[in-house]
């Protein structure tokens, strides 16, 4: 049936249309990610649309994934793709096919205009939208989508409606070949419902769902694709809505949060905030996120710690400073490790990633990083050879001067960075040679140690990432 509003001002039934959001991600690896973004997409058309999440985890096959399209009957679905490919140099596989069939079953069961967004669909807009055959999509923070929906309900006529759409900045059609990126000024609202199936998956498997404190990321790392994503301005979330989000996820029966920014401490001073608003609200549950090793203020770890926090995942990259100054890290080696000991002084459990191969990586900046890495007690640290190539990136530029690829090669398949002076394989060899089998070294994407460890611990009842079993 059709929900009917009342309209008190023409006495006439007007039926509201329906949006269906469907996260197409499947990686489980090291654990499964809860489709944050889509609450907030939920969130902005709630008044004016009946709207459903479904996440692909929730499904045992795409027909099963279909009868559902058919009972809820949307007029238009969003799809958001997360992940393009695994990011593993060695084993590389990337996710084309997969997302192909997921629409292929989409328009199998729906007429439903069907647009395309995510943080991985911004890095490729133009290339996902041809790929896949998607009537629209948006690059970009996927709050657009009201205006984008707007646009569409307000215009039959397919050529101006055509013309309208194109001009909304991030909005990319059949016709598009250079997109307008443009930062979300609007509202960011989260809708959360914890009676979806979807958060009862995440209930079961881990416990884990997120919060994020702020969009947009002030650093510049020569790889990264935060910044075109989100914007390099940061837009602080309030500490006190940020807190009642939280208390209402804990409610829900969370047993973890994880915090998405791309760096929690990009803002020392807006996350103690954060911290602050925890224990105010009385957050009972463990918490963690991503953190730059940059030099903290004194007790800032502690005073995470005694609001919750228990995971620190530090995006360290190197443990050579010629190297993280290639990569633009804004740190040091020294600072890493006054970050560490900081961490590990407030009882807190550490891992950190490490990005190998890099422009400038040679056999002495590599024994170097793991040198350095020996000097790091009680952590986790993954190793990853090879850096994946995505445009609008420093990375990019480099691999382009030096003829790594060219400006009108599709890079949507898995295209890696290889240092001129030393191989992915050799760089994966000395990493395993040197780690010596310890557990607490993962090297890749740690797929095999993961696969084997962290799925039978979350079949225990265990909760949270888990890594920190393998220290």
């Amino acid at each position: 049936m059709w929900p009917v509003i009342i309209c008190d001002h023409c006495n006439l039934d007007v039926f509201m249309k329906k949006v269906l959001l469907i996260s197409a991600n499947m990686m489980k690896k090291p654990y499964p990610v809860y489709p944050l973004g889509l609450d907030y997409v939920a969130g902005s058309l709630r008044s004016r649309y009946e709207t459903k999440i479904l996440d692909m985890n929730e499904f045992p096959s795409l027909d099963a994934l279909g009868e559902r399209i058919r009972q809820f009957a949307p007029d238009y679905i969003g799809l958001s793709i997360r992940n393009i490919d695994n990011t593993d140099t060695i084993n590389s596989r990337g996710y084309l096919s997969d997302y192909q069939d997921l629409v292929a079953a989409i328009r199998k069961n729906s007429q439903a205009i069907l647009i395309l967004g995510g943080s991985g669909y911004t890095i490729f807009p133009v290339e996902f939208l041809q790929a896949l055959g998607a009537d629209y999509g948006i690059a970009g923070e996927g709050e657009k989508i009201s205006t984008l929906l707007s646009a569409l309900d307000n215009q039959t006529d397919p050529h101006v409606r055509g013309r309208v759409t194109a001009a909304i900045p991030g909005i990319v059609t059949g016709q598009t070949s250079q997109v307008a990126y443009q930062v979300w000024d609007g509202g960011m609202h989260r809708a959360f419902d914890s009676d979806a199936p979807h958060v009862k998956y995440y209930q079961s498997y881990g416990g884990m769902l997120n919060l994020q404190t702020k969009r947009g990321c002030p650093f510049r790392c020569s790889y990264c694709t935060y910044p075109h994503i989100e914007g390099g301005r940061m837009r602080f979330f309030d500490p006190e809505e940020i807190a009642g989000e939280a208390r209402r996820l804990q409610s829900a029966g969370a047993k973890y949060i994880f915090i998405t920014d791309s760096a929690f401490n990009a803002s020392y001073e807006h996350s103690l905030q954060v911290a602050r608003a925890f224990q105010k609200a009385r957050i009972s549950i463990p918490w963690g996120g991503f953190f730059a090793p940059t030099v903290p203020p004194a007790d800032y770890f502690q005073k995470l710690a005694e609001a919750g926090l228990s995971h620190v995942e530090f995006g360290t990259e190197s443990m050579c400073n010629t190297m993280l100054a290639n990569l633009r890290k804004p740190f040091v080696c020294a600072d890493v490790f006054k970050a560490h000991e900081s961490a590990r002084d407030a009882g807190l459990f550490i891992a950190h990633y490490f990005l190998l191969g890099g422009p400038g990586e040679t056999p002495e900046t590599l024994q170097e990083t793991l040198n350095g890495v020996d000097q790091l007690d009680r952590a986790v640290f993954f190793f990853f050879c090879g850096i994946r190539i995505y445009p609008h990136t420093a990375l990019y530029d480099t691999a382009l001067c030096e003829g790594q690829i060219s400006a009108s090669q599709n890079l949507l398949e898995p295209v890696f960075y290889r240092s001129p002076f030393i191989s992915d394989v050799e760089i994966m060899g000395k990493v395993e040679a040197h780690a010596a089998g310890r557990l607490n070294w993962l090297v890749g994407a740690g797929e095999s140690k993961a696969t084997r460890i962290l799925p039978r611990l979350y079949d225990r009842g265990h909760t949270g990432p888990l890594w920190e079993h393998l220290i």
